[in-house]
């Protein structure tokens, strides 16, 4: 299992975020400081924290990820198509796209900044890409 740390500022305005994109709460695991975002049921969680709930977790001073992001979590879909989906539904509940869409022929990307400015790249990879890596990297040994 995987979990994902996410410092926001407005725990509510997170969750409706995060829903809109298709995932789901885990109430188990959810109050006031906290939220469980299942992104793929028994495997991958955001826990969406209140900045102040985050601070306990650490000595060290949390960024504003809007100005400094600290990480990029990639979440893969079946299709462009669903690439394209999810970035509409989370441009629609208030996140931004800080860059144009990637097309790499064998792979596509988008980036999302939710409200707080964490950064969300959603991508898609063509199977055979997956399995033996970018077309440049199978005929690269080969002269």
């Amino acid at each position: 299992m995987m979990f994902v740390n996410l410092p926001v500022t407005d725990l509510e305005r997170a969750k409706a975020f995060y829903t809109a994109l298709g995932y789901s709460i885990n109430p188990l695991f959810t109050d006031h400081n906290a939220a469980c975002v299942v992104v793929e049921e028994d495997h991958n969680y955001f826990m969406l924290l209140t900045r102040e709930f985050f601070q306990t977790f650490t000595d060290l001073p949390i960024g504003d990820p809007s100005v400094s992001p600290g990480v990029a979590v990639a979440i893969f879909q079946d299709s462009r198509e669903a690439v394209d989906t999810i970035v509409t539904h989370a441009l629609a509940t208030g996140g931004t796209e800080p860059r144009p869409a990637a097309d790499y022929g064998f792979m596509y990307q988008r980036q999302v900044a939710d409200p707080d400015g964490n950064l969300l790249e959603f991508g898609w990879m063509d199977a055979s890409a997956a399995q033996n890596g970018p077309p440049e990297a199978a005929t690269a040994g080969q002269a």
